[in-house]
């Protein structure tokens, strides 16, 4: 039996540690049936760090649901990865160690990486286990691991033979901070301040002159042309000339095309290779010269003469001043203009040309956004950025990554005629850095030199491949085919994760696995929003509002963070406030009060009971407790937490323990002692089966109703009172079918309510007998329950309508329309209604003059009673009582 207060710092850690060693969420090793199957592709955090409170939020509502799901009698398969490839865990390295990963062999700086991770991946492990995470700890896995370092080169080889990808040397997105290229799906807009700058540009052979308006002025040397719109009618004498571009003196076309903006500047663009993605497509559709003015580090080139080797906006600076010097600044304002950044480093990026290894995705946009329209999106408006970001698309995807910690291309060039070699399927993973090629010589020229690729994949290119990893996607060399070790897991039930990586992992991994299998690779997509702090605003290190889960556990129950995390709609955004774990913790406790009290009456209750036996009120509860399984059920099904969550807590809080429990109190106690109050008489004989049993079974529908939200304290509540095996393997709870007169039973309960309030008003007892009471409403079947929990000697109900009238009690107006329309004259208006001097005309309301629609004003009323005791209104029915006491 539960005794003494609920322990939670001991109770939580000893079911933390008993579920990690019981293997109690372990997926089974024999074959599994597809249809038993819930399979979770849980998103791998990156290791970059400590985790933070929004994983831990994310975790928890994945968690909700494999818990259902497993209680539901699915074999839930419950993985955890750590991504520790790519650049995140180098920066880590670099910045832990003090080091450049430059300095270093490839596979040294690697083993370096392993070491500062490995600590990060064991306190990933700490936090989740802390905070009752249901994974299967022995499907675990690592992005740079051997067995995943094989499965994504083996997608580079069945991709590159599917014709999927290709290497080009063309522009590329280019972060000078990082030193890399990256994707579009790894930038984003940022407004900056910057400055417009007008410069005058010559005419070659001409005094004519026009100004260019440009945000980069250190772009001039990389200036190739100047383009005009062909509706420009002022400028459109220009097309044809030569342009001279001032201090460099490059001369350069001026040309016509469509996609200049006529609304910006002054209508005349300067081209440069390259400041942006439309200079990408003017280089291309004109087949314009290349003059690269800025390096991989953002370093101005030799293109720019003697600003070579300055930062770009030390050069910017140089250069708007000589042309200054030289007259040529025209006119210089401040603007606020959104830049393109890369979002790890908020570095603005540049676009370089570069060799570089992509995956397309353009020809196939229509095909990607039809598979995301075969999941279903828990909340359904998140397609909607999924769709947009595919419509938007404007680059294929770029995987080439410039660092030292990732997953090296399996690929070697030929010395001579660069044809491409690939490794053999059964020799992955390779390093080309260490590793030889399959070949002795080219297959093309014979040439028996190689030169290995350096670069590394995109994280994301391996991070797109959870599914697959954890399918046990392989080569089967017997069959000659890719084959799933576990076919049954695929496609996934639910792909959890942030809205913010809709466009990174969930875009990606549809794209990839799609190309590699033909299906979508998830049944439903679940998006959760980001923790923000008290205030609504973004954590950020930088702002200092970072809440840690040390910080949050160390002061409140797991189960109080698991509560307050059920908390909001999935997708929404949920600030984090103490509140919502208070409310968690009043939560627990009632929980564990009521269920001492509970076990303190049901010791001899019968395990059966004939249903056509069970008293009325029993019967209400349990039916009513049925239709709310139902709703819970469906709600958790949609992923609608917060619903499930404030349904059940609503119900047993006050439905079950303030009205029934009490009710059963009475029929079950044949003793004057109360464990749950200080003094109470009762009068029931104690022997009511139909109570016990009544009590016990709500009871443990209430326990497993509540597990897959506070885990801890329901797992130590049935092992103390009804079984050794773990409530998180028990059936959900099915409605029992019981048929009640739900509207009797809901009145009578309010009648009970409306009681409690009285005597309370009155500063009575809640012992304190009533001698009359008198009901207005439907009961029947309900009238002994109520006289015996709250004391009435006599109680009566009617149908008929008591001397009840209703009266007006008051008028609000309302000033956004009363103010603006008749101004001096409110206050008279506010005079007349105080001293009653109106007149309600149909739906108008007369007063000082004036006639007030319908919405200008509300009506208040108030129900009087005229005849003997006193009127208690409540929900379904009009309480009369009559007291002499």
């Amino acid at each position: 039996m539960p005794s003494g207060e609920y322990d939670p710092e001991t109770v939580e850690a000893n079911w933390q540690e008993r579920w990690v060693d019981e293997d109690l969420y372990a997926y089974p090793e024999r074959a599994v049936d597809p249809d038993t199957v819930f399979s979770i592709d849980t998103p791998p955090p990156t290791v970059s760090g400590s985790l933070h409170w929004g994983h831990v939020y994310g975790s928890i509502l994945q968690d909700f649901v494999a818990r259902f799901n497993r209680m539901r009698g699915k074999e839930v398969f419950y993985p955890f990865g750590y991504d520790d490839n790519g650049i995140a865990s180098e920066l880590l390295t670099e910045d832990e160690l003090g080091i450049k990963h430059q300095d270093y062999e490839r596979r040294e700086f690697q083993d370096l990486c392993r070491e500062v991770t490995s600590k990060y991946e064991a306190e990933f492990t700490e936090k989740m286990q802390r905070i009752g995470i249901s994974i299967d700890w022995d499907q675990t896995y690592q992005t740079i691991s051997p067995e995943v370092q094989r499965v994504s080169q083996l997608s580079f080889v069945d991709l590159y033979e599917q014709d999927r990808q290709y290497r080009q040397r063309a522009p590329a997105i280019w972060c000078p901070e990082c030193e890399t290229a990256i994707s579009q799906v790894e930038t984003e807009d940022d407004e900056q301040g910057s400055h417009f700058h007008d410069i005058e540009f010559g005419i070659v052979d001409s005094e004519e002159s026009f100004v260019i308006s440009t945000t980069r002025p250190e772009l001039l040397p990389a200036c190739v042309s100047v383009f005009v719109h062909p509706d420009d009618d002022e400028n459109q004498h220009l097309v044809g000339k030569e342009a001279e571009v001032p201090i460099f003196g490059q001369q350069v076309p001026i040309l016509e095309d469509d996609r200049v903006d006529l609304e910006t500047g002054t209508g005349l663009v300067m081209c440069c290779t390259f400041g942006d993605q439309t200079d990408i497509e003017w280089y291309q559709a004109h087949d314009l010269p290349l003059r690269i003015a800025i390096d991989e580090s953002g370093t101005m080139t030799d293109v720019a003469g003697e600003y070579t080797g300055l930062a770009a906006d030390e050069a910017r600076e140089e250069i708007v001043s000589d042309l200054e010097d030289e007259g040529a600044l025209l006119d210089k304002r401040a603007i606020t203009h959104t830049v393109n950044v890369h979002e790890r480093c908020g570095t603005s990026v540049e676009f370089l040309v570069k060799d570089q290894w992509y995956i397309k995705l353009l020809d196939k946009r229509e095909e990607y956004l039809e598979a995301g329209e075969d999941m279903d999106w828990y909340p359904e408006k998140m397609f909607t950025r999924y769709k947009n970001w595919i419509e938007g698309l404007q680059w294929d995807w770029a995987i080439s990554r410039q660092r030292s910690s990732g997953i090296p291309f399996p690929v070697w060039y030929c010395g001579e005629c660069e044809h491409v070699v690939v490794a053999d399927r059964e020799d992955l993973p390779v390093d080309p850095l260490s590793d030889d090629p399959p070949v002795d010589s080219c297959p093309e020229c014979g040439h028996d030199e190689f030169v290995p690729e350096d670069d590394v994949f995109d994280t994301w290119a391996t991070s797109s491949l959870t599914p697959l990893i954890n399918a046990g996607w392989d080569w089967n060399p017997e069959t000659e085919e890719m084959e799933l070790e576990r076919p049954e897991l695929y496609p996934f039930d639910m792909r959890p994760q942030g809205h913010d990586i809709i466009s990174f992992w969930l875009f990606h991994t549809v794209v990839k696995c799609y190309e590699h299998t033909g299906e979508v690779p998830f049944d439903s997509v679940m998006i959760n929003g980001m923790v923000l702090d008290e205030n609504r605003e973004k954590m950020s290190k930088s702002v200092g509002n970072i809440v840690s889960p040390d910080e949050v556990l160390d002061k409140f129950p797991v189960d109080a963070a698991r509560y307050w995390a059920a908390g909001s709609a999935v997708g929404d955004d949920l600030p984090y406030q103490e509140k919502g774990l208070v409310a968690g913790e009043k939560l627990m406790r009632k929980l564990w009060n009521a269920s001492k009290l509970v076990e303190s009456l049901t010791e001899d209750a019968p395990a059966e009971f004939d249903h056509d036996e069970l008293k009325a009120i029993d019967r209400w509860l349990l039916a009513s407790l049925d239709r709310e399984i139902e709703f819970v059920t469906e709600k958790l099904d949609n992923r609608e937490f917060s619903k499930a969550r404030d349904r059940v807590r609503s119900f047993f809080w006050h439905t079950f323990c303030d009205d029934y429990l009490e009710i059963a109190k009475q029929r079950l106690r044949d003793t004057a002692e109360d464990t749950s109050a200080s003094s109470q008489t009762w009068s029931g004989d104690g022997d009511d089966p139909s109570a016990a049993y009544t009590l016990q079974t709500a009871h443990q529908r209430f326990v497993r109703l509540f597990a897959p939200i506070l885990a801890h304290i329901t797992e130590e509540l049935w092992h103390d009172m009804y079984d050794g095996e773990s409530v998180h393997v028990q059936s959900w709870p099915e409605p029992l079918g019981l048929d009640a007169d739900v509207e009797a039973g809901e009145t009578a309960m309010a009648v009970v309510g409306a009681l409690r309030k009285y005597k309370s008003d009155a500063q009575l007892s809640m012992n304190a007998d009533i001698d009359d009471v008198e009901v207005y409403g439907n009961i029947d079947g309900f009238e002994d329950d109520i006289s015996g929990v709250m004391h009435v000697e006599t109680l009566t109900s009617t149908d008929e309508e008591p001397p009840i009238e209703s009266v007006i009690s008051g008028i609000d107006l309302d000033y956004s329309i009363v103010g603006p329309e008749y101004g001096s004259k409110v206050p008279d208006i506010e005079a007349a209604l105080a001293q009653d001097d109106y007149e309600l005309v149909d739906d108008e309301l007369h007063v000082a003059g004036v006639e007030l629609g319908p919405d200008a004003f509300e009506v208040n009323e108030e129900r009087t009673y005229s005849g003997e005791g006193e009127f208690v209104e409540t929900e379904g029915a009009l309480v009369i009582v009559k007291n002499d006491n």
